[in-house]
Order: structure tokens, then C-alpha cells, then sequence
């Protein structure tokens, strides 16, 4: 099943990179990219806690009961760090918009980042530790995602689900290990005893449901929880992606473990996240980008929209192009509503916009949306095929008029996929545009300084006692 060339066992060298891995011998790059990605993150994860979900995250985690230390985002109580990466994960992971790597069809930052707060309030870790950590964790889930890639997604999983439990447990045991003797054998067994609780099914595609709201939150939940119980003595199979009986062979056709192994402390493939501008599918998004540039560029009539042509790569067609969702979560997943819906806003649409949530939900029972809907037709285009890439899936839009005249655009690459870029100011705009609602002018300027300097941060519990701190919305 699985290629040769890897010369290390990729579960063991995950753990020792993650072991040896010092947050200030980071390349500058790679520490300024992960501030940005740790805004981004605040910034979703402020959005996610108003939603009804994360209420009913909220109410399900008071059931349970239990205090702790680690911080609860944008609320006044502590949990213990498995139900806090839970709820914040619910938060950041929950809206879509959260960062993505498309090669590996999975969202990272709001899975490493809540595991990593967690267990870093609950150890007192400094900066530098924490964004070691979270290097490592995003360097596991992207590396063992493209490791076992298409074949995974065909057979029915969502790796945001399957995989995330591994960046959470990286994350974790980097903090909860840091220093002790033998810690890459104890971050190898996190990660054996995390790839048995690995489970994400895309059903939700075809049926609906909410079920993948808590995708990225029961990732990190799991993660968190297998570094926690290796502390208290419990191990897991050290070979636990390569095995015989191991994580590959049960969740893909197919495996090529170099991709875990090549590069690793020297290639980061978290250079390769796209940070979204809307609340959609990373694979859609320039779709949409193209078709809200072509509305408002030529002040298109939505009423004289006839014909609404996508061109897509084979890869989406199928789960990403149902038409007529049956839900909220359905229509974020859906290019043909996706792409009426930005047909529809187009018009009044101010600079910035993006697609939220609350459109969605406004955009299921609009009778102009349904009816732009319908002139929707998705079609693999040989070119958009050949520009697809595993960082970001370009689109060809075309739109005819009542009148004939056509409109038509190629976005190669979505803003803020890697080629495209939100600059560091766009990151700071964003941020501050959304936790403006919920911190003082101070705090949000404390905040973006912080993400700044991550490594020389002296306490992580600085951040978190900001946030936990911010008003309710």
C-alpha cells in the first residue's frame, strides 16, 4: 500500500521533531506567519462563540461539570483543558472560515491553537514553548493528511475530523512533555493513543445535519485528552501511521509516508495554509471571489442573470456541487448556492465583504437565491484542472445577461490561499474589525503586539486571561 523511500518511521519522527522543535530557533517567517494565523483564529473563533451551536457546546459542557485553569474563550469560567480545547475548537472550527490546507482537505489553526491554549494554561507555558507546539501540531495534521490523500476523502472521511487529532496531540504532549526525559517517546505514544478515538464521516455532504460543527472541537478534545492520559501512564502504539494494522491502512487505499518524513524541521508545509475570506469551502471560495468581482465590477442586475457558468476541477464535482442544500451547513458546502448567493449580494456589497454565516442562513428560503440557483451549472474545466494545485483550486466563471452580453473572469487563486496573500495589515484589520466588538482598544492592541512576538511572550496565560475576559456578544 504505501510507498518506499521513508527512511524514518513517520510516527516517531513526527515526535521527535515535535520534542527537539524550539519556538525562538524558528525561521522569522515561519513565526510571523503563525501570529497571523493566531489572529485569524481569535478572529473566527469571536464570530463562532455567538452562534447557536457553540451555546449548545456551552450548555452540554455544564452538564458535565468540572473546573480547571485553562481558559474558556470570550467567557468568565475555566474548564479543565479537555472541555476547554472542546469549546474553543467549537468556536474557531464550527462557521467554516477557519484556516485550511487544501492538499490535505483539512483545517488546522482552530484545532492546534485550542489544544495548545489548553494545555498551556494548564502547564504555565511561556510563548516560546506554545508556538513550538503549535508548529508541530500543524505540521503533523497537514503532513499525515497529504500522507494518505485522495484516497481518504473518497472513502467517506473528513480529515479535519481523522487527522486533527493528531495535530491536537502534538501540540498537547510538546507542552505537556516539555523537557522531561524520553518526551519523544511519550509524544509517540499521544499520538498512538489519539489515532484510536480518529473517527469524521462526510455523510453531512448529502444528508445534512450539525455534525460537523464539532468536527475540529472533538479533534482537539481527543487530542488533548491523549496527551493527558499518557501523562497518567496510558501508551499507544509508537508505529501508530505506518502499522500494519495502523492508521493508514485502516482509513486510505493508499499511503506515501515520505511526504510525513521529507522536510520536516526544514520544508514547513504550514507555509501552505489559505486563510478564508468567506464562510464556504475552501475550493469555492474563488468561484465566489470571481462572481462577486464580476457583479460589482459591471453592476450586474441579479433579476438579468440567465446563465451562470462555473468551471471546476474533477475533485470538487460531486460533494462540493449539490445543488439545493437542505441546510445551513449544506448550503456552506455547496458551490452551485454558494455562487447564487454571491450573485444575489453582489450588488450592495461594500469593499471587504465576505460571505458570513448569517447569509447563509438568510440565503436558504430566498426565492431569488433559489431562482439564481437554478441558472447555476458546474463543469470540469481543463484548465481550472490543470491550475489546481494543493494549495488552492482556481475557478472560470462566466455570466450571461438577458441580452446575450456575457461577463467572464479566471481567478487562479482565492485571497488568502498562499500565492494570494492577506498582507499583515489585512490580518491586524480583520482582527480588530471583529474583537473590537467584544475588547477596548487597549486590549485589541495588547493582542495583536502579543501575536507579534509569540516566542518572546514570558506567559501564555497573558492571552488567555485577555480573552476570557472580553464581553459576551
Amino acid at each position: 500500500m504505501a510507498k518506499a523511500g521513508a527512511a524514518v518511521a513517520p510516527t516517531f519522527a513526527l515526535a521527535q521533531f515535535a520534542a527537539s522543535l524550539q519556538g525562538d530557533a524558528l525561521p522569522g517567517g515561519i513565526q510571523s506567519t503563525l501570529g497571523e494565523l493566531f489572529l485569524d483564529y481569535v478572529r473566527v473563533a469571536s464570530i463562532g462563540a455567538g452562534m447557536p451551536w457553540s451555546a449548545w457546546a456551552d450548555a452540554y459542557m455544564a452538564d458535565l461539570g468540572g473546573q480547571g485553569r485553562a481558559a474558556v474563550l470570550f467567557r468568565p469560567e475555566r474548564r479543565d483543558a479537555v472541555r476547554a480545547a472542546f469549546l474553543n475548537a467549537t468556536y474557531a472550527g464550527s462557521i467554516d472560515a477557519d484556516d485550511t490546507h487544501v492538499g490535505s482537505m483539512l483545517h488546522p489553526g482552530s484545532i492546534v491553537f485550542s489544544a495548545a491554549l489548553a494545555l498551556a494554561d494548564e502547564v504555565g507555558a511561556d510563548g516560546k514553548d506554545f508556538i513550538a507546539a503549535v508548529a508541530a501540531g500543524y505540521e503533523a495534521m497537514i503532513r499525515i493528511g497529504l500522507s494518505i490523500q485522495p484516497t481518504h476523502f473518497r472513502r467517506g472521511f473528513q480529515s479535519t475530523a481523522t487527522c486533527g487529532g493528531f495535530g491536537a496531540a502534538v501540540a498537547a504532549a510538546r507542552l505537556a512533555f516539555n523537557g522531561e526525559q524520553a518526551a519523544d517517546q511519550k509524544i509517540a505514544s499521544s499520538i498512538g493513543l489519539v489515532a484510536s478515538f480518529s473517527g469524521g464521516l462526510t455523510q453531512f455532504y448529502k444528508s445534512g445535519s450539525t455534525v460537523k460543527r464539532i468536527h475540529a472541537a472533538r479533534a482537539a478534545e481527543n487530542g488533548v485528552a491523549a496527551a493527558l492520559l499518557a501523562r497518567r501512564g496510558f501508551s499507544g502504539p509508537q508505529d501508530i501511521i505506518e502499522g500494519s494494522n495502523g492508521f493508514a491502512r485502516a482509513y486510505a487505499d493508499a499511503a506515501d509516508f515520505s511526504i510525513v518524513t521529507d522536510g520536516l524541521g526544514s520544508d514547513y508545509r504550514l507555509r501552505e495554509v489559505t486563510v478564508k475570506a468567506h464562510a464556504c469551502s475552501a475550493r469555492v471560495q474563488a468561484a465566489v471571489e470571481g462572481l462577486l468581482d464580476l457583479c460589482k465590477t459591471n453592476r450586474i442586475d441579479p433579476d438579468e442573470v440567465v446563465d451562470v457558468f462555473v468551471g471546476i476541477p474533477a475533485v470538487i464535482l460531486g460533494r462540493l456541487t449539490i445543488p439545493r442544500p437542505i441546510d445551513v451547513q449544506a448550503a456552506q458546502m455547496s458551490l452551485p448556492h454558494s455562487a447564487a448567493l454571491a450573485v444575489a449580494l453582489a450588488r450592495s456589497a461594500e469593499d471587504g465583504f465576505a460571505l458570513s454565516v448569517t447569509d447563509y442562513e438568510s440565503s436558504l428560503h430566498d426565492p431569488r437565491v433559489k431562482r439564481i440557483e437554478q441558472r447555476v451549472r458546474c463543469e470540469v474545466d481543463p484548465e481550472v484542472e490543470a491550475a489546481t494545485t494543493a494549495e488552492s483550486v482556481p475557478a472560470r466563471v462566466i455570466i450571461t445577461l438577458t441580452d446575450g452580453t456575457k461577463h467572464s473572469t479566471f481567478v487562479p487563486a482565492p485571497k488568502g490561499s498562499p500565492s494570494r496573500p492577506f498582507t499583515h495589515d489585512d490580518h491586524i484589520a480583520r482582527f480588530r474589525r471583529e474583537l473590537a466588538k467584544r475588547l477596548t482598544g487597549k486590549a485589541c492592541d495588547e493582542i495583536v503586539d502579543i501575536a507579534q512576538n509569540l516566542a518572546d511572550l514570558d506567559k501564555v496565560g497573558r492571552i488567555t486571561d485577555l480573552l476570557a475576559a472580553a464581553r459576551t456578544r
